[in-house]
């Protein structure tokens, strides 16, 4: 299948040269390499190449620099579709980059939560997918698993807790759903910087990345740590006993958005793209590939994928999103009190 996929890459380099065809019958969309780009392909650009014809020329490029990479074609955009996944969207929007969405031009907008599509008239692109913060932990070590935010805060775990560094995407969101739990705001962030203090003093360990977060559970004796869904399953890969849930008081969510670039000639494509990332088969095909959560109503997991996500209408209705912007205008701020705070 990869062969295939690479094969099908090469030829659409030469036909890329077509103006013409490019324009006519190709799309070009950014997507996350590695495991991600991977599901990707089998989930959503594979079905929709054989169902229309067109080929689709995939960029690898993270969240942020596709967004830098659209901004600086501001004047002759390059992506038909693009994808992001820490709320560039709202700002893409703002700036006039990405074009508004008619619900009705999407044949599947109908059975996406309402969450999930609630600005496509501003030019915030549908969610096909979520990457849901909540608790990682050991299940054989834990027999009674973690429910709640605040039991972070309980002695039993403190030695084997993990935190993520706010540097990271998912470390931020979980840092901030620790200072809500601990009566903080997107306005005061102070309450979860005195929690990550006491927690660290009692033992806690903080890392970087999420390979570090494996490495913890697989040699360190980790037995928790506030991160994605999908990193049990990343973890149970590995052979590493894991388990997820979310926490009682909420479950940050992590939107990756499929979004129509602005100043496009061939929208109607793209708009098909976008449908095709929607649709229940691809958000059922991304769950029990990476365990991210699907936004379509009518996607049918099994009880062991369902397990790891937040699935049905009981598990997004305990998703909540902290404001894109509003953590972006205070990221690095944030992350100089944070540094201080773990360095004391």
């Amino acid at each position: 299948m990869k062969a295939q996929f690479a094969t099908a890459l090469l030829g659409l380099s030469a036909l890329m040269g077509t103006t013409a065809f490019a324009q006519d019958n190709t799309l070009t969309i950014n997507s996350f390499g590695g495991a991600y780009e991977e599901a990707h392909r089998a989930c959503i650009i594979g079905p929709f190449e054989a169902a229309t014809g067109a080929k689709v020329n995939v960029v690898t490029a993270y969240s942020a620099d596709a967004f830098a990479q659209l901004r600086a074609q501001k004047d002759a955009p390059q992506f038909d579709v693009i994808h992001f996944s820490g709320g560039q969207e709202i700002v893409g929007a703002a700036e006039g980059l990405l074009a508004p969405i008619d619900e009705a031009a999407l044949t599947n907008a109908a059975d996406v939560y309402p969450f999930a599509k609630a600005n496509l008239a501003k030019g915030e692109g549908p969610a096909y997918s979520i990457a849901a913060i909540g608790l990682v932990y050991n299940n054989e070590k834990l027999t009674t698993p973690p429910s709640k935010w605040t039991d972070l805060l309980n002695p039993e775990f403190s030695e084997g807790l993990v935190l993520t560094d706010i540097s990271n995407g998912y470390g931020m969101l979980s840092f901030l759903m620790l200072n809500q739990v601990q009566g903080g705001d997107l306005n005061n962030i102070q309450p979860g910087l005195d929690a990550v203090k006491t927690l660290l003093e009692a033992g806690a360990t903080v890392v970087a990345t999420s390979p570090e977060i494996q490495q913890e559970f697989a040699q360190n004796g980790a037995l928790i740590a506030p991160y994605a869904s999908d990193y049990a399953f990343t973890l149970r890969k590995a052979g590493l006993p894991s388990g997820f849930v979310q926490g009682a008081e909420g479950t940050p969510a992590s939107l990756i958005t499929a979004n129509l670039v602005a100043g496009r000639p061939n929208t109607e494509l793209a708009l098909k793209f976008i449908d095709q990332s929607i649709s229940a088969e691809a958000q059922t095909c991304f769950a029990e590939a990476l365990r991210y959560s699907p936004t379509n109503a009518k996607a049918e997991l099994s009880p062991e994928v369902a397990a790891d996500v937040a699935y049905g209408e009981e598990g997004v209705a305990g998703l909540l999103r902290f404001d894109p912007s509003v953590i972006e205008a205070n990221r690095s701020a944030w992350v100089e009190e944070w540094n201080r705070a773990i360095a004391q």
